[in-house]
């Protein structure tokens, strides 16, 4: 990776570790995510930490500083804006856009990018459900939890359903379980049986296992 390539995606991914939940990420968890060896990855955050973008303890956490989550933000506002350009305005699948925004989102200009913004209507997620920060960096996150922790009898709404695996995206996708969808949690079956929903308008009932539950959040139905 040229060197500010691998900066802007360094710290795209500690940021997006941390954005639905509370846990910092460690250098293991990051060589994990990115695909790289944990010594590549150890070196890279020292470079990273002596250019101020984050601070780290050795063996524990990489955290970003101010300068550090203000690059992130900017970067994660690329990567979704691309996402959902390619999404309306190409006929993009949800689960083909990851790998095409990784590369276009380092070489657009910015005039450009204001105007793919402009024409989709200034959107506030992507089509994941992941918030796309604005141009001064404000993030708005709907409230959610992971659909696994919501009580049985729950009215859901899915707000997020994470884009790490395109392969669950398109099995949740043929299950009508897509963002903006209501569900309501029907619990576990006996003996540590699948997680069951039925999803809204539909009298069937979808079996989940744990990958997909650790994949989709939700929030309170209105």
């Amino acid at each position: 990776m040229k060197s500010q390539t691998a900066v802007e995606n360094y710290v795209k991914v500690i940021y997006s570790h941390t954005e639905w939940q509370d846990l910092p990420i460690t250098t293991s968890q990051l060589a994990a995510r990115l695909g790289l060896a944990a010594s590549s990855v150890t070196e890279m955050v020292k470079k990273l930490s002596a250019q101020g973008f984050v601070t780290h303890i050795p063996y524990g956490a990489v955290t970003l500083t101010d300068e550090g989550c203000e690059l992130a933000l900017r970067m994660l506002r690329r990567h979704r804006l691309i996402e959902t350009w390619l999404v309306r305005q190409y006929a993009y699948g949800w689960d083909e856009v990851h790998d095409e925004a990784e590369v276009l989102e380092h070489s657009l200009s910015d005039r450009l990018l204001d105007a793919i913004d402009e024409q989709l209507g200034f959107p506030n997620r992507d089509p994941h459900g992941d918030p796309i920060p604005g141009k001064d960096g404000t993030v708005v996150r709907p409230d959610g939890i992971l659909l696994r922790d919501a009580a049985e009898g729950t009215i859901a709404r899915v707000v997020r359903i994470s884009d790490n695996d395109p392969i669950l995206l398109r099995h949740l996708e043929s299950e009508s379980i897509t963002v903006d969808r209501e569900l309501t949690v029907l619990g576990r079956k006996p003996f540590g049986g699948s997680f069951v929903v039925r999803v809204s308008g539909t009298a069937h009932e979808r079996d989940l296992g744990d990958q997909a539950l650790a994949s989709i959040w939700v929030s309170a139905a209105s």
